[in-house]
């Protein structure tokens, strides 16, 4: 290769890898030929960029991109095709962009010249899909956004993306690239001053006056409660929540959590509910969680101390959100409550016993079909605690014991549906030594694309266990219907308008044709078996696995 070939797409992925953007999850389209020009090249001359990993659908792209991030930490990089492939993006988009994740999203944009240029438009869809403002359709989702406008960009571009994507709070950008700047030589004084990689702010630290201020509150309190959602993004966070309530007995109630905030053993573990100690605890702690308790169905007291801690504890990016706080302390998990751990000690804390323990669990009578809690219970056992789960929804974790930080994820709680598969596909592939089972509804597995998805498990090479919860509805609209109108005529018909899936699509002869190990399961006697026989392909076949399992609710 030619030093002054190179083009504003060669910096470009050279500058991804140099900043440590290990995967590219790509779905390509006609504004691409730079980007495969640049990976091609590379090949032949030794440069060192992101591994491309092909992606059928730009959700999944974007899905398997947040699941990376999930178990490194590290931004992540996706590209698509001009307006219509950035469009496919944005419901996994909103999951990213609510849960926090760091992703530099670039899609191509249609050439900008009819002619006179290389690279200027020539296929008919070029004028069609040019918008007045592409990048529009994301600005709600991301936090900043940019289109390249001269290849001199070129080395500037990830740098700018990257420092705006990690900044506090971390999520998601956007950056369009035009196909014939992106085409276009660089020169040799702009590859010079390739920006490298630059410190990114640090996340807020906590203010001693007011952690002083909260410790004192919790001295004073005889029923404090923590609420958290989020606590878990990092190891250090769980062990970090499970040793100060641990110590000071403060209990701990989970509000539909993404990650292992507690270990499910942990003696402070009140479960997955805080409504049963709202009305009777006097402080309540909100660690990084949106929605700690829903006020139109019970609220703290009046007189209750409320203090939400956080990187953004107010949640600036959500439009209504009125929880009430007496303090408000923007800091990130671990150094706020390493700080309120120290306080507490200094102040000569001490608290023999917690104030309420966990509600025991009813054991519920032998169903003769295959309930979610069975069948979350045996999920469990089938990961073993090293396992990682992915979770859509259905799995219930007050039947999934998990001991281990990183070894729980759930969706955003944006609930763009479609998103654990995809996230488990981006795991295996970032961290190829574990076991990752996906669970996920019948209704969210067809939003997921399940073609796509057993695709890229057989092409990547990515075995990993997908269970689908099939109870032939989409439950949250029927759950939905009844919570408001289960004595009118909705109700009369069990809810089931707009809900009913039926006939259920045979999810395992689709994932046979690709290769995958696949079963269907009815009975609770069988489902032990075909879950231990499932994990068996994943690990000593290498393939994929698919667990249709019927359960009824």
């Amino acid at each position: 290769m030619q030093y002054a070939t190179i083009t504003a797409g060669d910096v470009l992925l050279a500058s991804l890898k140099r900043h440590g953007i290990e995967h590219l999850f790509v779905n390509p389209g006609t504004d691409f030929p730079p980007i495969v020009e640049g990976l091609a090249r590379a090949k032949e001359s030794g440069t060192a960029v992101p591994r491309a990993v092909l992606a059928p659908h730009e959700n999944l792209a974007v899905a398997m991109a947040h699941g990376a991030h999930l178990v490194t930490g590290a931004p992540q990089a996706i590209m698509v095709h001009v307006n219509v492939g950035t469009a496919n993006t944005v419901n996994m988009l909103a999951d990213a962009s609510r849960d926090r994740i760091p992703l530099l999203l670039m899609a191509g944009r249609t050439p900008v010249l009819e002619t006179g240029a290389f690279g200027a438009r020539n296929r008919p869809i070029h004028w069609a899909q040019e918008m007045f403002d592409q990048a529009g359709m994301v600005r709600e989702l991301v936090k900043w956004d940019y289109e390249m406008r001269s290849p001199e960009q070129a080395p500037l571009l990830v740098p700018r993306a990257l420092e705006a994507a990690l900044a506090s709070p971390s999520g998601p950008v956007y950056l369009a690239l035009p196909r014939e700047p992106l085409s276009a030589p660089v020169s040799a004084s702009a590859r010079d001053g390739e920006i490298a990689p630059r410190a990114h702010p640090a996340r807020p630290h906590p203010d001693p006056a007011a952690i002083d201020r909260l410790a004192g509150w919790i001295a004073e309190a005889r029923r404090p409660l923590i609420i958290t959602s989020n606590v878990g993004r990092a190891a250090e966070e769980t062990e970090a929540l499970a040793q100060l309530a641990e110590r000071f007995k403060l209990p701990v109630a989970m509000q539909t959590p993404r990650f292992l905030c507690l270990p499910t053993d942990h003696p402070m573990h009140l479960g997955f509910d805080p409504s049963p100690f709202l009305a009777d605890a006097d402080l309540v702690l909100v660690i990084d969680c949106d929605v700690p308790w829903m006020p139109a169905v019970k609220a703290p007291g009046p007189e209750t101390r409320i203090v939400h801690i956080g990187e953004d504890p107010a949640f600036l990016r959500y439009p209504m959100r009125s929880f009430r706080s007496d303090l408000s302390i923007a800091a990130g998990v671990t150094p706020a409550l390493s700080a309120l751990a120290a306080a507490l000690a200094a102040g000569g804390v001490v608290r023999e016993t917690a104030w309420c323990e966990r509600p025991q669990r009813a054991a519920g009578a032998v169903a003769p079909h295959i309930t979610p809690e069975y069948l979350s219970r045996c999920i469990g056992e089938m990961a073993g605690p090293d396992g990682v789960i992915v979770n859509e929804y259905q799995l219930r974790p007050d039947h999934c014991t998990r001991t281990r930080p990183g070894t729980y994820f759930a969706i955003s709680p944006a609930g763009g549906l479609g998103w654990s598969v995809g996230a488990a596909l981006g795991i295996k592939l970032a961290a190829p030594e574990r076991f990752v089972v996906a669970t996920i509804g019948d209704g969210g597995f067809v939003f997921a694309n399940p073609t796509a998805c057993h695709w890229a498990a057989e092409a990547h090479g990515l075995p990993i266990v997908m269970v689908v919860f099939n109870n032939g509805r989409y439950a949250a609209v029927r759950n939905a219907t009844m919570s408001m109108f289960a004595a009118g005529a909705a109700g009369r018909e069990n809810g089931l308008g707009l809900a009913d899936l039926s006939p259920s699509p045979p999810f395992e002869r689709i994932a046979e044709a690709h290769g995958a190990f696949a079963a269907r399961v009815e009975r609770p006697d069988e489902l032990p078996a075909v879950l231990a026989a499932a994990r068996a392909a994943v690990e000593q076949e290498g393939r994929h696995a698919l667990v249709n399992v019927i359960t009824p609710y």
